[in-house]
């Protein structure tokens, strides 16, 4: 099983390459905004968890983000892989996602990250939410957002880099561009 993690700052691009990976190599797109979303909508158990904490103003702690996960894996065993959007997010998340693949003769494959200048990735954001009508996407939140993510993903960039599992890849270009980038990254021989 190939279990392939896609970083990347906000705007960079990633979810939209996370599902043209999936779709071309037969894996599996893991969200974990997605699945809360759904567990939430569908009223299970689990989404019940979510949606107490969601409702308490309260961040989704790790250990129900790995529970989460695991029963992703355990309930898709036929899959050939899996591409993990937006997690893990901090180096705790990246250790209990080691642990629990672990636990389940699995292990991450590769982790790539998708490079794009601030000044780019503002642009996109910016656009986006004047698309989305997103007010409260004004420049400043978005530049903290960016502060956010490279004060938390540095950590897991450098823990992946001690296993020789991460590599980076250029994400400015049109979409298809960097999608071949990426498939040439995860399978040079392509």
């Amino acid at each position: 099983m190939f279990n392939l993690i896609l970083f990347g700052p906000p705007g960079a691009g990633k979810g939209t390459q996370a599902i043209k990976i999936a779709e071309k190599f037969g894996w599996k797109h893991v969200s974990t905004g997605d699945i809360l979303r759904a567990e939430v909508a569908q009223g299970t158990p689990l989404g019940l968890k979510v949606k107490a904490v969601m409702e308490a103003g309260q961040l989704v702690s790790d250990e129900l983000l790995i529970e989460i996960m695991e029963s992703v894996f355990v309930n898709n065993k036929t899959i050939k892989g899996f591409v993990l959007d937006g997690f893990p997010r901090t180096l705790k998340q990246a250790k209990e996602l080691d642990a629990m693949l672990a636990k389940l003769g699995q292990k991450v494959s590769l982790v790539l990250s998708l490079e794009v200048n601030e000044e780019e990735l503002i642009k996109r954001l910016l656009n986006r939410a004047r698309e989305q009508g997103r007010k409260d996407d004004t420049e400043e939140v978005i530049k903290n957002r960016l502060v956010q993510y490279h004060n938390h993903t540095k950590p897991l960039i450098d823990y992946y880099k001690e296993q020789k599992l991460f590599k980076d890849v250029y994400g400015v270009g049109n979409i298809d561009e960097i999608f071949v980038k990426l498939c040439e990254t995860i399978f040079p021989s392509l």
